[in-house]
């Protein structure tokens, strides 16, 4: 019997069920092996050919919840985590395995270092209008 008297394990909530710790999820992992690095603000999109997910027996209920989800509008890593009430690393390691996999890719944003100059930018505009 538990502590809480009622013979119930401390792994269960009377309001949310029963609890699966984060790295079950995640098998213990806390990267995936070909994980890129995934900012917040890096875009999901699930990969045209990724019919049915479900069919796939390598693929976890969370795993097939993230193809779903962007199957219709593409959704940062950020959104996602909130949308499955998940951690980020969590979504990070689920991710990484699903580009693995080919079920989905990532948009990533552009680094500002690698952003136009906004004078450049001006210059252009200037001379287009020259024109």
């Amino acid at each position: 019997m538990s502590a809480d008297g009622q013979g119930r394990s401390h792994w269960f909530d009377d309001e949310a069920g029963p609890v699966v710790r984060p790295y079950a999820m995640t098998r213990g992992r806390t990267s995936s092996q070909g994980q890129h690095r995934l900012d917040l603000i890096a875009v999901v999109v699930t990969e045209p050919h990724a019919d049915d997910p479900e069919a796939d027996h390598m693929l976890s209920p969370e795993h097939v919840d993230i193809v779903e989800l962007c199957r219709d509008l593409p959704q940062s890593v950020a959104e996602l985590a909130a949308e499955l009430d998940l951690p980020i690393g969590v979504v990070r390691v689920l991710v990484g395995d699903l580009v693995d996999a080919e079920f989905v890719h990532v948009n990533r944003p552009v680094p500002p270092a690698e952003l136009p100059d906004e004078s450049i930018l001006r210059d252009v505009i200037n001379g287009l209008r020259a024109l």
